[in-house]
């Protein structure tokens, strides 16, 4: 077991501070359809991060598959997308806003039932 200062080096904030736990992470791909080169200094943790997110994947959801704390996640996926190799974005949301009086008629169509 190692502890996570140990696989941060004792960072505890990440470098790219607009992690939230629904973040969409998602592998960087090479120009020729493949994934981005990845250099050699990569630890095993930042590997499987980007082995996770070769499909849009919540930072939550990647943090719950490795094991990893959410804060020790969140530092090793802002040094994969400081170094261009993770895209991170907010979460679509659906067709827009709702409109209050549509959702209004509905709720109270359901009281009436």
């Amino acid at each position: 077991m190692v502890r996570p200062y140990t696989i941060t080096a004792g960072r505890t904030a990440p470098e790219y501070a607009d992690l939230t736990l629904i973040t969409v992470l998602t592998t960087v791909l090479d120009p020729r359809g493949g994934a981005a080169a990845q250099p050699a200094a990569l630890q095993p943790e930042h590997r499987l991060i980007l082995q996770r997110c070769r499909h849009a994947t919540a930072l939550a959801e990647v943090s719950a598959a490795l094991g990893l704390p959410v804060s020790v996640t969140k530092v090793l996926a802002g040094d994969l997308v400081a170094a261009g190799l993770l895209l991170a974005r907010a979460p679509l949301t659906v067709a827009g806003a709702a409109d209050l009086g549509v959702l209004a008629a509905v709720r109270d169509g359901l009281r009436r039932l």
